[in-house]
């Protein structure tokens, strides 16, 4: 809520609206709290009512206000508010405020400051208050003071300050020797010193006829430079004094400090980036500086720099007989300067005219810019000052965070959440500042969540009270560059934010009709990034320019923009499965989060249509997974003539999908018998399969697509190999097929199964030449999770090696999956480390997703894992449990392999509970299954050794035989 005593009292709530507050007694209660906001007020000070009487006036009060606000203490009451919600308070902290800057020299800073609190008053101060006449006093002399102070301020700047109002002002208070003087000033600079010398001269004639005195040094001392044509000794402006250590520039500041000959550095950058900040650590106490964000016009130009040099008029002529160019000219020549001109956008063209000038009448000046685009000037050196970045970012949140509240630091509980504010705010100086702050009032993982929901302009909107008002908050920095826009380039900007991670510039020609020549005005202005053919708008630019579309064109855009990446979608379809696929791949990269930000604001058609056109793209680069939820938002509508993309939806749905709309994907693929408009749909869905189950799709929606029957004739050698019968030829064939297309997903397949094949008959060597070859297609296509299925399976054979260090490199490579999981527990348990093979199988169980065909198998290798845990911890019923629910497991897809090491495992656990004969028979039936022994298997080794030692090789090997010629299918 807000409150203003600053004249008659008024409330009002968070949106606008006032809050009535009857009666004389309540009023002036509320006000005397509101004196002390925050603070308890003892019963003494509340008007001397008795306490009954006063507890009724607060019954009163309670009843105007929400509950809560009013409370009380014991020995008193207190008003729940923060002190800023007061008009009174923040009065007076802008006007401490202003003192400060006056101080320091920030005349024009200190000026609106004081203007903005000066501007809080309304009327009578403590209207409602009659009685409070002392603090009357006091607050009518502080914003007599607070006046003085701007009046002192406009006087230190060019345009000066308003005679008529100036002069009011001592009439009204005759014996203010400040004032007098301020008024002397102010005539003398405008050429009115007789007007000036009389001022004294009445003032001396009131002290003696009224006071018997006379006036004072002070004032004397203005009236003797009056008469000898001076106001004050010329001073150059220096760069303000920072408050705080510059953090994360130093790379800038070297480079500034190799260019120390050149005489026109230019820094270039957004708002917020910290230019102005970087000029004042570069520039140092020697240097002159000029603040042009207040200049209003060209004419203004000269002046600032003028009054910045301290070349003030002496008032012996009128300031418009003088021309400031000239005299800039005259002062500056044969100087050697720093002159740092800071906000040059506000006015560029003037501001590059004037620097052209002066660079060519002084030799020995030097200018260093700041500015949100370049001046443009033949042998200008531009420096760019863009967002910082991560780690200096970190740091930067950290030291103001501190500040704002003591003890805040980062660490592992909230790191995370602090880069993702950092991140969010796209590393912007001056937006973290504006989010530190905002740690008074929220914790950092809510501030984070806040950012993350885009409302960036509604949380960082309170800065620095001291500050230029375009630095206050986030949305002012932004507009202000916004301001600075032809309505050319604002149309531009606005459409330009409906792509997400930028455009290049035929998709912003095709979208938003934006040509090449208005991208390029844009980046000089630095509403956006331009690098590498690409147009990018930083988040909080990108939100504000959004933010200014109406709802009917941000409608009209997604539109266009939906259609335009379904077009470069099916472009780029057919060259993912050949020799360019690399270079297509990188091109759907660049815009990926534009392919995502169309599925989601698509009509359901097109939407279904770009994941099918793109399945490709989600698999062969990794994405699929990303991908899912939005597939799973579009299964419910029609299918009719979106067969093909409703089977596509509920591939890539993978986990999400119910069963029902997987059912019905099954009979639309049995139906379908026409090619298919993205061929890599059959394969998608193929894959997504368990061996064995479902429809055998009609060979007509291949359409005689080499890559789909390579992929197809790879499907069956996989099933064979898996079904205990290795087909390295034929594998080596498909290989061929892929090779010759240039294909590398499908080389990547091929090398993989072709290592497996290898290692289970014992030939490591070639096997990891080969899962080498296949994880190097995958890393260049990018595939993270085709690289850790081959990973996960290398490092398997490492273990087979007793290779453990190797393998659990290939497992820590390996993005974090079950089977990853899986294998980093078999290391543990192989090192004899128990605790943490457990913990790692539980992480291995927690990453298995329910309706993944994949889950099938690793989920059977988790519990036959589990169950050796249990037997190396002597918990023999609990394996026996575990090795039944793996063997359950199996069964929704029995591929021979798997079924092969479910056996492996109860061999193992007969052999402990006293039955060597079943165990025997288990190998036995295990390699039957597999279609040959894994060479090196530690745990199968020593089985078949514990095994031997219970039989004797003899026995053994008729038991081993007898397995191997079973039922591999059913028998136990």
């Amino acid at each position: 809520m807000r409150f203003s005593i600053l004249g008659p009292l008024e409330v009002h709530d968070d949106a606008g609206n006032a809050v009535a507050v009857a009666g004389p007694k309540p009023r002036a209660l509320l006000v005397r709290l509101l004196l002390s906001a925050g603070r308890v007020v003892p019963f003494e000070r509340l008007g001397g009512e008795t306490p009954n009487a006063l507890q009724a006036q607060v019954s009163r009060l309670r009843r105007a206000l929400p509950g809560g606000l009013v409370e009380f203490a014991g020995a008193g009451y207190r008003i729940a508010i923060d002190p800023d919600d007061v008009d009174v308070h923040r009065f007076e902290r802008g006007a401490a405020d202003g003192r400060r800057l006056l101080a320091l020299g920030e005349c024009r800073a200190a000026a609106a400051v004081l203007r903005a609190a000066l501007d809080l008053w309304r009327g009578p101060v403590l209207a409602d208050l009659p009685e409070a006449a002392a603090q009357v006093v006091r607050l009518e002399e502080a914003r007599l003071a607070a006046v003085e102070d701007l009046v002192e301020a406009e006087l230190a700047l060019p345009a000066g300050t308003a005679i008529g109002p100036l002069r009011r002002l001592v009439a009204e208070h005759p014996f203010r020797e400040r004032l007098r003087g301020q008024l002397m000033r102010a005539l003398h600079a405008a050429g009115r010193t007789a007007e000036a010398l009389g001022e004294f001269d009445d003032l001396r004639r009131l002290l003696a006829a009224e006071l018997g005195t006379d006036p004072s040094t002070a004032l004397r001392a203005v009236h003797l430079r009056l008469l000898q044509g001076e106001t004050a000794p010329p001073a150059r402006r220096g760069p303000p004094a920072p408050l705080t250590r510059l953090i994360g520039r130093a790379a800038q500041l070297q480079r500034l400090a190799a260019l120390g000959p050149a005489r026109l550095v230019t820094l270039v950058g957004p708002g917020g980036a910290g230019k102005t900040r970087l000029a004042v650590e570069a520039a140092g106490p020697g240097a002159c500086f000029a603040d042009l964000s207040a200049v209003e016009d060209a004419a203004g130009v000269p002046l600032e720099v003028a009054a910045a040099l301290g070349l003030r008029d002496g008032g012996l002529a009128p300031a418009a007989a003088d021309d400031p160019v000239r005299r800039l000219e005259s002062a500056l020549a044969g100087q050697e300067l720093l002159l740092v001109l800071d906000n040059c956008e506000q006015a560029l063209d003037a501001v590059a005219g004037l620097v052209r000038t002066l660079l060519g009448a002084g030799p020995g000046l030097r200018v260093l810019a700041t500015s949100r685009e370049p001046l443009g000037l033949t042998g200008e050196v531009l420096v760019p000052v863009g967002p910082l970045p991560p780690e200096p970012a970190l740091a930067l949140f950290a030291e103001r965070a501190a500040a704002v509240r003591p003890g805040f630091t980062v660490g592992a509980g909230n790191a995370e959440a602090v880069r993702q504010v950092c991140a969010l705010v796209d590393g912007l100086p001056l937006a973290i500042e504006l989010a530190a702050a905002r740690l008074r009032q929220l914790d950092i993982h809510a501030l984070a969540a806040r950012l993350a929901q885009h409302e960036h302009f509604a949380v960082l909107s309170r800065g620095d009270r001291t500050a230029a008002d375009r630095h206050r908050t986030l949305h002012a920095v932004v507009d202000w560059s916004w301001r600075l826009l032809s309505d050319e380039e604002r149309t531009a900007a606005g459409r330009l934010s409906v792509f997400a991670g930028g455009a290049t510039g035929p998709a912003a020609l095709a979208v938003c009709g934006a040509g090449e020549e208005v991208l390029i005005d844009l980046a000089d202005r630095s509403l956006v990034v331009a690098r590498d053919g690409r147009y990018r708008m930083l988040e909080t630019i990108l939100l504000f320019c959004r933010g200014r579309l109406s709802a009917a064109e941000q409608a009209r855009l997604q539109q266009a923009h939906a259609a335009y990446f379904l077009r470069l979608a099916c472009t780029a379809d057919g060259f993912l499965r050949r020799a360019e696929q690399l270079d297509w791949l990188a091109v759907l990269a660049a815009d990926h989060d534009n392919l995502i930000a169309a599925v989601r604001h698509a009509d359901r058609p097109t939407a279904m249509r770009l994941i099918t056109a793109l399945a490709a793209y989600w698999w062969l680069s990794g994405r699929r997974r990303e991908v899912a939820p939005l597939a799973a938002a579009l299964l419910d509508g029609p299918v009719e003539g979106l067969e093909e993309e409703y089977v596509s939806c509920v591939v890539h749905a993978e986990s999400l999908a119910p069963p029902a709309h997987r059912a019905h994907a099954d009979a639309v693929v049995a139906a379908l018998d026409r090619p298919l408009r993205h061929p890599f749909g059959a394969a998608v869905w193929g894959m997504s399969r368990a061996p064995g189950t479902g429809p055998d799709p009609s060979p007509a929606i291949l359409a005689g697509d080499p890559w789909n029957e390579a992929l197809q004739d790879l499907g069956l050698e996989l099933l064979q190999v898996l079904g205990g019968h290795p087909a390295e030829a034929r594998l080596q064939d498909v290989h061929a097929r892929f090779l010759a297309l240039g294909e590398r997903w499908g080389i990547g397949q091929c090398q993989d199964w072709l290592a497996q094949v290898a290692s289970w008959r014992g030939d490591h060597a070639l096997a990891h030449e080969r899962w080498a070859v296949s994880v190097g297609c995958f890393d260049e296509l990018g595939a993270a999770l085709e690289a850790a299925d081959v990973l996960c399976r290398r490092g398997f054979d490492s273990i087979r090696q007793g290779a453990l260090p190797a393998a659990e490199a290939d497992f820590r490579r390996a993005i974090p999956t079950p089977a990853s999981a899986l294998g980093l527990a078999e290391v543990a348990r192989l090192r004899g480390d128990l605790p943490l093979a457990a913990a790692e199988l539980e992480r291995a169980a927690a990453e298995i997703r329910p309706g993944d065909p994949a889950s099938v198998y690793v989920r059977a290798s988790v519990l036959t894992a589990r169950a050796r845990l249990a037997e190396a911890g002597h918990r023999l019923d609990d394996a026996a449990r575990l090795h039944e629910d793996a063997w359950t497991a199996v069964q929704p897809a029995p591929l021979p392999a798997n079924l092969a090491d479910v056996r492996e495992g109860r061999a193992a656990h007969a052999l402990l509970t006293g039955q060597p004969r079943a165990a025997a028979v288990l190998l036995g039936r295990a390699v039957a299954l597999r279609g040959t022994a894994v060479a090196g298997d530690p745990d199968v080794a020593a089985t078949a050794a514990g095994v031997t030692a219970a039989l004797g090789p003899s026995a053994f090997a008729d038991a081993y035989a007898e397995g191997l010629r079973g039922d591999a299918q059913n028998s136990v």
